[in-house]
This record gives structure tokens, C-alpha cells and sequence, in this order.
């Protein structure tokens, strides 16, 4: 506040500003809009991240980082999902909860109610002002604006039909029906009265044969004890409140606001052509849909890829993460431009004299409270760890860390609060593992990658002031790329170059996207179904002669091929082969040339005309003399064998 002066004047110079202090980033905030600025503002905790540390006099190569990467312009804007609402919410749960919400919400929303539970039957309005359902075994897909909910009338009496009159209630002997007007079947004796006063409104009918109801909603406010949506994350538009009336009132403050048109970015690029989901209706990766939280990644075999709903998607950047063939790829930023950040931060770190550069990853929500915590409550960062805010942190793949490994980063953490899915910790352990494993096989040592597991600051302070010292590679000059194999192509040239231990072959764990395929020669036919399942291009034929060709540095180890394979003959192996040759071609298998026996023309190989000769030998097709040659000859030939022979056999003797 003492500066307003120096900040009025950089504000009216008409450059972008960069305020070090997001403590008051309302005021000066507030102020730059009145001052009708022509340029930019952004702000930077350097207090919390740098100067409230015990090793604060050591901060200004961070600090310097920081205010680097603030000044860099902002990433090229993604395209947008748009969502339409016009408001119509469907309340569901017990009658009593349901119809008083009903009553609040009626004058700001278009307002349907469904009764989806017996208990705490409560008394419908005198004024139908609002639609009103009863059912069971309720459903609920869908997205903000674009609910479809499904469920089945259960009760004799259809709320849809009813006309209040209480004809019914009156006419029941064991007073089975109150004025929500539905029937206590336990306490109903089958004396069907109500039925026949009922009469040609038809609103009771025990005899119901389509139960089935549904509709199409907006939003959706289920007071249900447990949610009808179970999702770490469930869609926008859909709340879930339970029993707490709190939790109920806050809910229903949030869903009068979403009426209207609204936009989020679209978090995902997928590229279709090299999706190792699935060929020729056999499946092959699923790790994109197995980790996503909010099920907005489906396969679709028949059309060897998977679905994606982008109204779903919450922008994670889990399957982005997973991908081992960079079909899915992260959009919220790009990588190269997350890329740039990570240039900047590092190159302006050294250049200040800073020294092993450690890169700590959070989230912009409970990530960065808890490391504004630990600047306030406990040590602070010590002077090499530089914070970095990403939207989600299951986007932080391996391309990411071994990239900032190779730009000069000597570690890199990733804080997990707990508010992340599990899925998503479980997909970043497993990346990190066989990332850390290509530094260890090459000699460059331990503990280069961390998943920081902690919702408090006690656990964080532990971790970032015990961290050891790691091996370090000289910073390489590339920019990471938006393509995941092109980025990682780049960091093994340059690791190679710098290792430790320099390395041909490095055992990765199961799941790594690398490795090579085996062939068993004894039992391959080369048919090559393998090449027409292989969605990279990393088994491949020949054209001169029959052989089956492998380019490893393709092999994304789906196992698409090993399922395809007829006589089960290929196996995998995990692993990172960094020779020159892993990306040139090299023979699994290869056969001599059959030729057919009375023209010459070349039309299989030898040992799988053998083996089909062997296989059908005793078929009584080919019982008569003659007629097992015919399975040596190419096609022509055959056909003019069975023409000249008249003897030959017939398919109407099977």
C-alpha cells in the first residue's frame, strides 16, 4: 500500500505490470481497472514461496524465476465446450426435503420434483405449480444442460395423473393412501376401491405394464442419502448434498446461478490414427478410460478408438499422462508451452547463480494454500525449491519430468493433497517409476522424482527440507514438445550423451510405454495380422519377400498385436532399447518363398503351406488323388485344376 504511487505510474506508462505481492491483489487489482490501464497485470507470491524462509538471503535466483515467468505472455487460447441451461432442475429424494426445496426454488427455476424414496412421505402443494414423479432404481447420466434421468414407476398412483381430488384416500378401508397420494403398500389390502373411484382418470392402475419414465433436465439437486452419481468428481450441474441441510442451502445458492450459456476450455487434443485403443474389434489399451474419474472417456471398438465427452471432462490431464502413444495429449496449457515456463524458470535460475534447481508442481486450489501455509506457518521453501501452479497435477507426465530433468532440473515434486482422485496418484506413481528407472539405468542415481503425498503442511515441510542431493546432466537446449514420443526422443539423445553409465538396454516395469516384441519363428506363420493391428507402424512387412519387420522406438507395448496373433507366437518385453537401431527397421521373422507347383508364381511361405498341408491332410475334401497338390498352387491354377478335373470333389458331398 505504501507504493501506490510507483504502481499508478508504471500502471499509466501503458506496460504491462507484475505486482510481487498477491496479499493485496484486490486493491491493486481494483485499482488498475480504474485507471482504464492499457496494459496487463499479474501477480507473484514471492513472500510466501521465497522471502519467509530460513534461507531467504539465498532467494533472489528464485525470485528472479518467478518474476521471469510472470512475464511471459499468455499461452495461445483453446477452443471451448459450451453448456446451455435454461434452468430446469429436477429435485429428487424423500418427499418432505424434496417438495420444501421445490417450494424455495419454484420462483427462480423451472422446478421438477421426483419422490425416489418410501420414508418421509410428506403432502403435495395445493397448487400445481411444478411437475411431481414418483419412482424406484432412479438413473442420472449426463452433463450441465443435458441430464437424461431414468426411472420406474413404482406406485399404483402416477403423481402425473393424479388430480388431487381425494377420492382415493377417502375410499381406502385401511387408509393406505395420505396426501402425498401414494399407496403404503404394505398396508394395502388389494381391495382395489381406490381403483374403481378412480375411475376414467386412470391416475391407479396396480396392473401397470410400462413402468419405464424418463426426461431430460438441466440440473439436478439429489438429496438422496447416498449419491445416484458416483464420481470423484461428478458433473457440472449435478449436486449431491445428502441429508445436511447446510450442505443442502449451499447447493441450492449455486444452482440458481446456473441458468444461461457458459464455456470451459477444452482441456484434451486426441489423435485418432495413433490411439492403440482397439483393431479389428479386439481391444488393446484402456489406460486412458481406466483412469479417468469422471467417465468421460468410453471405447468405441468398432471404430478402433475411444469416445471422448468433452462436457465431462474436468480437465485432469490423467489420460494424457497414461497415453503411452501421445494420442491423447494435454491441452490446458500445451506442453510446449508449459515447456517455455519450465525454460524460463530454470535458465533465469542459473543465470542468477541459483544451483540445483528443485521444481515443486501444485494445483491452484489446495496446492497453493498449503505452500502459502508452510510459507506462514512453518520454514517456508528452502532457496532452490521453485513452485510451479498447473491446473491439475495428473497432467505432470513423463515427458514433463524427464524434459525439465534434461532442461536442468536436478528434482521435481509433485504435491498430492488428497483432494486428487486416487486413480490419478496411483497413474503418477507408476509414470514417475518408469521415469526415475531410465536416470538409475543409465547411473545418474536415486530420487530425481517425488510424489509428495500431503494435505498439511507438516508433511510437505518434512519432505522439501530433507530432500538429497541428486546426479545432475548439463541443461539441454531443446524445447519440449507437443507430441509426448518427439519430447522423449529429444531427452534420451541428450541423456545418452551424459550418462553416468551409458547404457544400450534398460528394463522398464510392466506398463511402460517402450519396449520390444518377440517372436516365437517355431510357431509364426507370417500371416501378418500383427502388422494390420499395429496401430504406431512398429511392426511392419516387407514387399520384396515375406518378413516381419520391427522399428522399436515405435512399439508402445499395447499388446494389440500379442492378441491378434493367431498362433499366440509374440510376447513383450519392457523396456528402453536407446541404440541408433531401436529406430531403424530389424527381421523378428522371415520364411522361404512358396512357389505354386505348376506355374512358379510365388503366393505364401513354405511353412505355412506345410503347416495348412499337415493341418488337412485328413479332411475328406481332400481324400482323392490330386487333390491335396491343389493346396500347393496359387489361386489361378487352382481354379483351372478344378475345371480339368472332373473327379474333383464338391461341396454338396460334405
Amino acid at each position: 500500500r505504501r507504493h501506490l504511487a510507483a504502481f499508478e505510474a508504471a500502471v499509466k506508462s501503458g506496460e504491462n505490470v507484475t505486482v510481487a505481492c498477491t496479499q493485496e491483489a484486490p486493491l491493486f487489482g481494483e485499482l488498475h481497472e480504474e485507471l482504464k490501464a492499457a496494459g496487463g497485470i499479474k501477480f507473484v507470491n514471492i513472500r510466501e514461496t521465497a522471502g519467509w524462509s530460513p534461507e531467504s538471503d539465498r532467494a533472489a535466483p528464485k525470485i528472479a524465476a518467478l518474476l521471469a515467468l510472470a512475464e511471459l505472455p499468455e499461452p495461445e487460447p483453446v477452443p471451448a465446450v459450451s453448456y446451455r441451461s435454461a434452468g430446469q432442475l429436477l429435485i429428487i429424494g424423500q418427499a418432505e426435503a424434496a417438495l420444501a426445496w421445490a417450494d424455495r426454488l419454484a420462483s427462480q427455476l423451472s422446478v421438477n420434483v421426483l419422490i425416489a424414496e418410501e420414508s418421509g412421505r410428506g403432502e403435495l402443494p395445493f397448487e400445481r405449480r411444478y411437475s411431481v414423479y414418483s419412482g424406484r432404481n432412479v438413473k442420472v447420466n449426463g452433463y450441465l444442460g443435458a441430464f437424461d434421468v431414468n426411472w420406474e414407476q413404482a406406485n399404483p398412483i402416477d403423481l402425473e395423473v393424479c388430480t388431487r381430488c381425494n377420492a382415493c384416500i377417502a375410499a381406502c378401508p385401511e387408509h393406505a393412501i395420505d396426501y402425498s397420494y401414494q399407496i403404503d403398500l404394505d398396508q394395502c389390502k388389494a381391495h382395489r376401491q381406490c381403483v374403481k373411484v378412480c375411475g376414467d382418470i386412470k391416475a391407479v392402475d396396480f396392473e401397470r405394464s410400462d413402468r419405464a419414465r424418463g426426461d431430460r433436465f438441466d440440473l439436478v439437486l439429489d438429496l438422496s442419502a447416498e449419491p445416484l452419481i458416483r464420481l470423484h468428481q461428478p458433473p457440472q450441474g449435478y449436486f449431491a448434498p445428502g441429508r445436511d441441510p447446510l450442505e443442502q442451502a449451499l447447493a441450492a445458492t449455486q444452482l440458481v446461478q446456473l441458468t444461461g450459456e457458459f464455456e470451459k476450455p477444452r482441456f484434451f487434443v486426441y489423435k485418432e490414427k495413433i490411439c492403440a485403443h482397439s483393431r479389428s474389434q479386439i481391444i488393446g489399451c484402456t489406460r486412458c478410460i481406466d483412469v479417468c474419474s469422471t467417465r468421460a472417456i468410453a471405447s468405441d471398438k468398432d471404430e478402433n478408438r475411444v469416445t471422448v465427452e468433452p462436457h465431462m471432462c474436468m480437465g485432469c490431464g490423467g489420460c494424457a499422462t497414461v497415453c503411452p502413444s501421445g494420442a491423447m495429449s494435454y491441452a490446458y496449457p500445451r506442453m510446449s508451452d508449459l515447456g517455455l515456463r519450465i525454460k524460463t524458470v530454470l535458465q533465469t535460475y542459473r543465470t542468477a547463480g541459483g544451483k540445483h534447481a528443485c521444481l515443486l508442481f501444485h494445483n491452484a486450489s489446495e496446492g497453493r494454500d498449503v505452500v502459502a501455509r508452510l510459507g506462514r506457518r512453518g520454514q517456508g521453501l528452502p532457496a532452490n525449491v521453485i513452485p510451479l501452479e498447473v491446473f491439475h497435477i495428473a497432467a505432470i507426465g513423463p515427458d514433463l519430468v524427464l524434459g525439465a530433468y534434461a532442461l536442468g532440473a536436478a528434482q521435481i515434486l509433485i504435491l498430492a493433497t488428497g483432494a486428487e482422485a486416487a486413480e490419478y496418484r496411483e497413474a503418477l506413481h507408476r509414470q514417475l517409476r518408469w521415469a526415475q528407472s531410465v536416470l538409475t539405468g543409465l547411473g545418474l542415481g536415486e530420487g530425481h522424482f517425488r510424489l509428495i503425498e500431503a494435505h498439511e503442511v507438516a508433511g510437505l515441510e518434512r519432505t522439501v527440507w530433507n530432500l538429497g542431493k541428486t546426479t545432475e546432466v548439463p541443461p539441454a537446449t531443446f524445447n519440449l514438445s507437443n507430441d509426448k514420443r518427439t519430447t522423449l526422443d529429444f531427452v534420451f539423445d541428450h541423456l545418452i550423451r551424459h550418462a553416468a553409465v551409458p547404457q544400450e538396454v534398460i528394463p522398464l516395469p510392466a506398463g511402460a510405454p517402450y519396449g520390444a516384441v518377440t517372436v516365437n519363428r517355431q510357431t509364426c506363420t507370417l500371416c501378418m495380422a500383427c502388422v494390420g493391428a499395429c496401430p504406431e507402424g512398429a511392426l511392419i512387412d516387407s514387399k520384396a519377400s515375406p518378413q516381419l519387420k520391427f522399428i522399436e522406438r515405435n512399439c508402445v507395448q499395447c499388446g494389440l498385436c500379442e492378441k491378434t496373433c493367431p498362433e499366440k507366437a509374440i510376447s513383450l518385453t519392457p523396456r528402453l532399447f536407446l541404440s541408433k537401431s531401436a529406430k531403424t527397421e530389424i527381421v523378428l521373422n522371415e520364411a522361404e518363398v512358396f512357389v505354386c507347383i505348376k506355374c512358379g508364381k510365388p503366393f505364401g511361405t513354405k511353412q505355412m503351406i506345410d503347416n495348412m498341408v499337415a493341418r488337412l491332410s485328413a479332411h475328406s475334401m481332400f481324400a482323392e488323388p490330386g487333390a491335396m497338390d491343389r493346396l500347393k498352387m496359387c489361386a489361378d491354377c487352382r481354379v483351372m485344376d478344378l475345371m480339368q478335373n472332373a473327379k474333383h470333389g464338391s461341396v454338396f458331398d460334405l
